[in-house]
């Protein structure tokens, strides 16, 4: 006769203790993001607020008192204007082509700050330094680097003539202007990957070892799905922010060669020419293009962050 013993399992956690968790934990988060969020409202709302009114007049500093109501026809003016179309283009290429090699080229630098172990906090500081200059000192740096009267970017490519000049043309400037914006970038990106690269367990690294993974084998199956949330936040973060680039081309181009991005281009209308209702019109659109670029990365890398943080 057999006797059958039936172990005791572990007690499961309630739903209703997992749901008094979860609201304790919102009830915090909101506690603390309160003041941050109330201080971010008072500090942006009114400038944007005021754009958005501005938008709807036809409204030039050179005339104030001819301001007139329009309603939304500067934002038909803007969306009907083949210049804008044209430098939507231009920034959208610039933000895609240098986010993706931030990513590969941080990612590189990640793996890197995360295996080293001699040295390791000169290596850290060392790659991050680049991020540690002034945008504008650095796009100094680099016309001058690119420059074929006196920089060294000819004469270190052999395949480009000595006095090939760098700025005479779209595509070159324009791989100017994204090199000196990967340079200076990307260890940003690879300090973000760097916080998703400490998220992966060893022992799932060490068990796809053992049953004879490969080294691509573990990136792909191991590494970047468990670091799918780091890498998202990385590329909304870099996305955002070189969609709205500036200082780099006001800089190294001032606009020319057709390589204004929407930023330079609301730029030159309310600065140099005082439109501010057009001016206006453009910056709400920035603002609203901003937001959707943000959901779509959201919505492409489907992250949840439930599962991200272990929750149950």
């Amino acid at each position: 006769m057999s006797t059958t013993y039936i172990q005791n399992a572990a007690p499961e956690q309630s739903p209703a203790v997992d749901s008094d968790r979860s609201r304790a934990e919102n009830s915090l988060a909101r506690k603390l993001v309160a003041p941050a969020l109330v201080l971010m409202l008072l500090v942006t709302a009114f400038p944007m607020l005021r754009a958005l009114y501005l938008s709807m007049f036809d409204y030039s500093l050179t005339a104030p008192d001819d301001k007139e109501f329009v309603g939304f026809q500067n934002y038909v003016t803007a969306l009907t204007d083949w210049l804008f179309w044209r430098d939507t283009f231009t920034t959208v290429f610039i933000m895609i082509v240098t986010v993706a090699f931030e990513l590969v080229i941080g990612f590189a630098f990640a793996m890197v700050m995360h295996k080293v172990i001699f040295a390791r906090g000169v290596i850290r500081t060392s790659i991050l330094i680049p991020y540690g200059v002034i945008t504008v000192v650095s796009g100094f740096a680099w016309q001058f680097a690119f420059s074929y009267q006196n920089g060294f970017v000819n004469s270190w490519l052999p395949f480009i003539d000595t006095d090939f000049n760098w700025f005479a043309e779209r595509n070159s400037s324009l791989i100017a202007i994204m090199a000196s914006e990967i340079w200076k970038t990307t260890p940003f990106m690879s300090l973000l990957l760097l916080a998703g690269l400490a998220q992966v367990s060893n022992d799932m690294l060490e068990a796809a070892r053992v049953d004879g993974a490969t080294w691509w084998q573990r990136l792909y199956k191991v590494i970047l799905p468990n670091m799918r949330a780091a890498i998202m936040v990385a590329v909304l973060f870099r996305a955002l922010d070189a969609y709205r680039i500036f200082d780099n081309i006001f800089v190294m181009t001032a606009g020319a060669n057709k390589t204004e991005s929407i930023s330079f281009l609301t730029y030159r209308q309310v600065i140099e020419q005082f439109q501010l209702g057009i001016g206006s019109a453009l910056s709400v659109l920035l603002f609203l293009s901003v937001l959707v670029i943000a959901f779509l990365i959201v919505k492409l890398f489907k992250v949840d962050l439930a599962d991200a943080r272990q929750e149950n």
